[in-house]
């Protein structure tokens, strides 16, 4: 018997060790060798509990910034991703330096009021407010040291005078300047002057579900207010809503059919949960943003579409899809070079995404080097783990003048450490920049100046992958 488990472990051995060789060779691709299950994500990265509003002339979309799987000890710090034309987005640096290494995330609009803009994100458990001069921040704790204190206790947050703790605030500002705010299990309450805590009694509204629920969304139009909310999780999150003539605190309505968004397997929608409803400014062209389950756990992305309603005021219910919106701002911005061939040191091994709830997801995730010139943000190249030598490479066809290089990295809140080279023949290769010390930014930029047919990223730390890399 010791016999047997003995060359049984040795050829599960070889086996591995083939595996991982034939993992590790190089790959070339003009186009992807599989569908991209994901569809046209937001932004390029793992997000979650979106917060998107337009001010003047930027979108700027608030989020939790996904741990990839290890649940929400492990989210990522706060930034703050910006657009002018809501199809190229980045961030740069954190927006809540005193906040980066806390478990945040679920954090609101930056809410404008008394000439400052004030935030309120789940930190550490509890809903907390910033404030700040600017939308893009730097943000600090409202009240108090500019400090969050361990243990964690719920003086100084924004429910300190009640016992009932709350997450996934969201802050709603009346015509009449009266600040509003909603969080999980259907609570509202008003808020005061200053912003900073509640006032006044914390009422429950009751709804036709009645299951757990949280990340409410509540909005204003032509006079009426709309409250929606969360039910179930997972695979299985919807949202439904209500909707008011009267006040935030209702009393409310609920339309027969009040569902506003479920899962939809024909268009590969799974569990369209904790998002957000905003409004182009100067239209009355409304949207809902929604995280999607489909990668399981904390490996969310974010989607966008088209939100729109019945001539007696009613949410039609969102026909959820992954194919995004595009536009919202006619801006002109420059166009990405074509590229001709895309070249990676190895490719990690497909994914197989077994359900949590709902038996019919059952997806595989395939990291194609082609996927990190798609444009699509939800589909993405990764290396094997196996790989020691982790480079990517892009072919152009011929030489052209090449001005910048923006890559964005798999894990872009996280350092890395990476060089890029250029060539005109695939030969021989010049270092244009070489990158040692941590940058929290998306994309990474680098200048280039210089005709070349070839380049070449080396990642020597940091996430060994690239959702897109553009260059121009």
């Amino acid at each position: 018997m010791k016999e047997t488990m003995k060359r049984l472990f040795s050829a599960i051995a070889i086996l591995w060790l083939v595996v991982g060789k034939m993992a590790a060779q190089p790959v070339s691709q003009s186009q992807p060798a599989h569908a991209n299950p994901f569809g046209r994500a937001l932004v390029p990265d793992m997000i979650a509990d979106a917060s998107i509003q337009q001010v003047g002339d930027t979108f700027y979309c608030y989020a939790t910034t996904d741990g990839y799987g290890r649940g929400l000890e492990t989210s990522g710090p706060p930034v703050v991703w910006t657009s002018k034309d809501f199809v190229n987005w980045r961030f740069d640096g954190i927006y809540f330096p005193s906040a980066r290494q806390e478990k945040y995330w679920a954090p609101s609009k930056a809410v404008a009021a008394n000439g400052r803009y004030y935030i309120y994100p789940t930190v550490n458990g509890y809903m907390h407010v910033g404030v700040a001069d600017a939308p893009e921040g730097p943000f600090r704790l409202a009240r108090g040291a500019d400090k969050f204190e361990r243990p964690y206790a719920p003086e100084g947050t924004l429910l300190q005078d009640s016992d009932r703790g709350g997450i996934d605030a969201e802050v709603f500002v009346d015509d009449d300047g009266t600040p509003y705010v909603f969080w999980g299990r259907r609570h509202v309450a008003r808020l005061s002057a200053d912003m900073t805590v509640t006032e006044g009694e914390i009422q429950t509204i009751q709804t036709p579900q009645t299951a757990y629920s949280e990340g409410p969304i509540f909005f204003k139009r032509k006079g009426i207010y709309y409250y929606l909310y969360t039910i179930g999780g997972d695979e299985n999150y919807q949202y439904y809503y209500g909707m008011s003539r009267t006040s935030p605190l209702g009393p409310y309505d609920f339309p027969a059919d009040n569902l506003v968004s479920t899962t939809d397997v024909q268009t590969g929608v799974y569990g369209p949960g904790h998002g957000c409803v905003f409004n182009v400014s100067g239209t009355d062209d409304f949207y809902f943003a929604f995280l999607e389950f489909g990668r399981r756990s904390t490996n969310r992305q974010t989607y966008v579409n088209r939100l729109e309603f019945n001539a007696d005021g009613t949410i039609r219910r969102v026909a959820v899809d992954l194919n995004g919106v595009g536009k919202l701002r006619n801006v002109k911005t420059p166009k990405p070079l074509p590229v001709r061939l895309v070249t990676a040191s190895s490719v990690r091994p497909a994914l197989q995404i077994a359900p949590i709830a709902n038996p019919n997801l059952n997806r595989t995730e395939y990291f194609d080097p082609a996927f990190a010139t798609d444009g699509a943000n939800g589909s993405r190249w990764m290396a094997a783990d196996t790989d020691r030598d982790c480079w990517f490479m892009l072919d152009l066809g011929k030489a052209r003048k090449i001005r910048r290089s923006e890559i964005f990295f798999v894990r872009p809140t996280a350092p890395h450490v990476y060089t890029l080279e250029g060539s005109t023949d695939g030969t021989t290769w010049r270092t244009l920049s070489r990158h040692t010390e941590p940058t929290i930014c998306a994309p990474q930029t680098d200048r280039v100046d210089a005709r070349l047919r070839y380049l070449r990223v080396k990642i020597e730390d940091g996430e060994r992958g690239i959702w897109e890399w553009n260059v121009y």
